[in-house]
């Protein structure tokens, strides 16, 4: 079909369409926004959470996790949903949730309440995250258009994640830790209007009828997946069959959109090799970076000792560096293609992460932020890289669900990465911290639950005694964190090895669009 007719098909008046779909841009980046400030801001304000509701170890990993193993089976769902009864209905819907819910996760009085809390945030972000790139998918028809929308996407979501701790910073220093969900209510507020004047409408319902069951398998499947995996990581004797439960409802799920004849999920499209490299690189990319990244913000503040608001500071190289790398992906991309792009950006990320081994107690102010710009930089590209090829890998019609795959393994590598890589550093941190002279045995049990724990009983004992456990717990720290930079390390350098070795090069993902 022309331009013309595109234009009218996804909502925008042709007439403006040449500043129409810019300003769709816009309003889809902010509601990215709302989603990587909550994130970010949550990793900073920890500390001041863990004092305040005093969780138990594996409650504050559920507290941090509980959103991305929500939203991660619900992707697909709420994805495929918007393919068929209306991208835009749904994002409306998910504003209402997600202010309702971060409201309800300012005031929790407890850890159980705030687990629920981030767990009806994470259906809410389930609502509006797939929408947000099948609409670019939708809006942006040209190949090249779209790799900067791409980028300006990706470059604000980097942003959120930098103004995120730095607001989250203040609020916790002069407020209080709930301030940090807060936030998000007034960005609501200005969304939802402009959300509905400006959003084009897309349904089609009218194509073939929308497969619950099959909805319901993926839900199942994927959550008794990552609750398996997370359970397996904690060490719980019932999460290997939960996990084997999971694989089996996901190998329903599979056969049976082999056999359907207007399937939920577009299997074919894991037979292009670029889209199903690119679905993985995201997956290990994100399980990499984000649980690292909880860990380098509790190591700032409970290590090095940075106020929360230092903390936000201290990762901003990072920030930034992502925002560039998130502007200049479309450029790199089309210049070097996919495989040199995706390779090189994870290549440069491990690099960056390897000085950190030898690193201790000490600060190391200079060749911190150098390594934050080598990570920052190099993960926002090997994303918008990623999230690319897969995108230009549908059809209009399937947007949703692929975009809804990019999300979920999004989601789902966070989610495994905070609970596999939080359980390492844990796992090594418990035994590495000897009893030390003049602690009681509880106070010194509740300390090897976590380094905010052991600072929060160090405060309660006072004096040298108090100052000798804070001292043994952050080398034990120092120690579990190196064994979690290992493992990230390892990862994204086999990822890099298995791009190069299984993309051709020069590929960009040159699948032509498909109306």
């Amino acid at each position: 079909m022309g331009v013309l007719d595109s234009a009218v098909r996804t909502g925008i008046d042709p007439r403006r369409r040449g500043t129409g779909r810019w300003s769709v841009l816009i309003l889809l980046c902010f509601s990215l926004l709302l989603i990587a400030v909550d994130a970010t801001v949550l990793h900073i304000a920890v500390p001041a959470l863990t004092a305040a509701l005093e969780p138990s170890s594996v409650q504050l990993l559920w507290i941090i996790d509980s959103y991305s193993l929500v939203v991660a089976p619900l992707l697909l769902t709420f994805g495929t949903l918007g393919d068929h009864y209306g991208r835009k209905r749904l994002v409306l819907m998910g504003y209402v949730v997600f202010g309702v819910a971060s409201a309800a996760a300012a005031f929790a009085p407890s850890a159980p309440a705030l687990i629920g809390a981030r767990a009806l945030l994470g259906v809410g972000g389930a609502m509006i995250m797939p929408a947000t790139l099948s609409i670019i998918r939708q809006v942006f028809t040209d190949r090249r258009e779209r790799a900067v929308a791409l980028g300006v996407w990706s470059g604000v979501a980097a942003a959120g994640a930098a103004v995120g701790p730095l607001i989250g910073g203040l609020l916790v220093e002069h407020l209080w830790w709930g301030a940090v969900f807060l936030i998000n209510v007034p960005i609501l507020l200005v969304l939802l209007p402009a959300a509905v004047r400006l959003l084009p409408d897309s349904c089609s319902r009218a194509l073939h009828p929308w497969d619950a069951f099959s909805a319901l398998l993926s839900v199942v499947g994927i959550l008794a997946l990552a609750f398996g995996l997370k359970e397996m990581g904690t060490g719980e004797s019932g999460g290997t069959v939960v996990f084997l439960a999971g694989i089996g409802l996901l190998a329903w799920f599979v056969r049976r959109q082999r056999r359907a004849a207007f399937p939920m999920l577009d299997l074919s499209l894991f037979r292009q090799r670029a889209f199903s490299i690119g679905v993985a690189a995201v997956l290990l990319t994100v399980f990499a970076l984000v649980g690292l990244e909880l860990m380098l913000a509790q190591y700032l503040q409970l290590v090095l000792g940075d106020s929360p608001f230092q903390a936000a500071v201290r990762l901003l190289p990072l920030m930034a560096a992502a925002v560039t790398g998130g502007l200049a992906g479309a450029r790199l991309l089309h210049r070097f293609g996919l495989r040199a792009t995706m390779s090189g950006g994870l290549t440069l990320t491990t690099l960056s992460l390897l000085p950190t081994l030898a690193w201790g107690t000490e600060p190391h102010t200079l060749m911190l932020a150098l390594c934050f710009v080598g990570i920052g930089f190099g993960i926002q590209v090997t994303l918008l890289a990623a999230s690319d090829t897969i995108m230009s890998s549908a059809p209009e019609s399937r947007a949703g669900g692929a975009a809804a795959v990019e999300e979920t393994a999004y989601e789902l590598g966070a989610g495994l990465g905070v609970a596999v890589l939080g359980t390492v550093t844990t796992a090594v941190y418990a035994p590495s911290l000897a009893p030390v002279a003049g602690v009681p045995s509880g106070l010194m049990a509740l300390a090897r639950q976590s380094l905010a724990a052991a600072a929060h009983a160090a405060q309660e004992i006072g004096g040298d005694t108090g100052v000798a456990l804070l001292t043994a717990a952050r080398i034990a720290f120092v120690s579990g964190l190196h064994s979690t930079i290992v493992v990230s390390a390892l990862l994204l350098g086999a990822t890099a090895v298995t791009v190069t070795l299984l993309l051709p090069r020069g590929t960009v993902a040159t699948e032509p669009d498909r109306h």
